[in-house]
């Protein structure tokens, strides 16, 4: 073959692979263009089966709302459940002084709330007896997600006996209530209701309505001894 021939071959291949290379890339944008609406579809479903979800959860609520009365009926029947429950409870216990335990003593019922639309928050409320730290019946702390998702939080007002403030006794640590401690004494469990730092990473409040209240039989019995 002379030296043209073999010159106006190579150009030939090398059309040729430009060709084929133009088609690949052809090929692969049209591939992820209909991935992308493939992709569309499965987020369309993924949607449509949150709001199915909710609505199913939302119909369960409300269909537990009886048996969750019952038990608190039951429950009433038994001397410090809820101050066991928390004691024993490996994250509440560490949010637990000795102080805060003698007024826990009082707790005589607790109840988790769920707002209508399950994912706009929910609201705790702690129910005392007559006691020597302050004066509420009820103490509650309610959570809130807005339109935006911006969470949100607030609760009752403490309205504490002369002397018996324990958010300001002395020899605490300074960490914020609802997260986890790492010393022996920790900041009063009463201070959780004043912090609103965080309200969409509220540990003790995420920890209530999720672990505890759907069985706190099973903390109530766990003293753990068998660890």
């Amino acid at each position: 073959m002379s030296a043209s021939a073999a010159k106006v071959g190579r150009k030939e291949q090398n059309s040729n692979h430009d060709g084929a290379d133009e088609t690949s890339e052809k090929e692969q944008q049209e591939a992820i263009e209909h991935i992308d609406e493939v992709q569309n579809e499965i987020d369309r479903l993924n949607e449509q089966a949150s709001e199915e979800i909710l609505k199913v959860e939302q119909k369960y609520n409300k269909l537990r709302q009886p048996f969750f009365q019952k038990r608190s009926e039951l429950i009433a029947k038994i001397p410090n459940f809820w101050v066991t429950t928390f004691v024993n409870h490996p994250q509440v216990s560490a949010l637990l002084g000795e102080e805060d335990e003698e007024a826990l003593h009082y707790l005589t019922r607790v109840e988790v709330t769920e707002f209508e639309d399950i994912k706009s928050g929910y609201r705790i409320d702690f129910y005392f007896d007559e006691n020597f730290y302050f004066e509420n019946k009820i103490l509650s702390k309610e959570f809130h997600l807005n339109e935006s998702g911006d969470p949100s939080s607030k609760s009752t007002e403490i309205k504490w006996k002369a002397g018996k403030d324990l958010t300001k006794r002395t020899g605490q640590t300074q960490n914020k209530a609802g997260k986890k401690r790492q010393h022996e004494e920790p900041e009063s469990f009463f201070t959780w209701f004043t912090d609103h730092s965080d309200a969409g990473a509220d540990e003790l409040g995420e920890v209530i309505k999720d672990d505890i209240w759907p069985n706190p039989l099973q903390y109530y019995l766990d003293d753990g001894e068998d660890d």
